[in-house]
């Protein structure tokens, strides 16, 4: 049966190292705060500009709409389709396009996508290794 030396640190040699690693600690969960924070700026930055352009594609939608609506209404009785239900064709496919993109930007935009969780989860692994290490 063999025993394991004991490392025979002074107390205040312990508290000087608890102080070091718990100061080592915070500094990088605040580096990773940090950069989850930009990451989800960034998040926000592509969702505001996903809402923004899905806007401008359904105010073209509208206006592509009313024009082959005026245009479809002025050619009833003619045989065939004519321009204004091309323009009817294009402004529904632009619409999509848009709702697509509004929804997309909703989406980044939920604040469950916002929260940084990767920092939350970290913050609880340290808490749990700070109370294991007390023990």
């Amino acid at each position: 049966m063999t025993v394991e030396p004991r490392d025979n640190k002074s107390i205040p040699d312990l508290l000087a190292d608890l102080m070091r690693e718990a100061t080592d600690l915070f500094r990088s969960e605040g580096q990773l705060i940090r950069s989850e924070l930009s990451d989800k700026l960034t998040q926000l930055q592509v969702g505001g500009g996903s809402i923004a352009a899905g806007a401008i594609c359904l105010l073209v939608a509208l206006l592509t709409l009313t024009a082959a609506l005026v245009t479809a209404v002025s050619k009833i009785g003619e045989p065939d389709i004519g321009p204004g239900w091309a323009a009817l064709i294009v402004g529904a496919v632009i619409a999509v396009i848009g709702v697509l993109l509004l929804a997309k930007g909703k989406k980044d935009l939920e604040p469950s996508n916002l929260t940084p969780t990767r920092t939350a989860r970290q913050l609880g692994e340290d808490g749990k290794l700070v109370k294991e290490q007390i023990r």
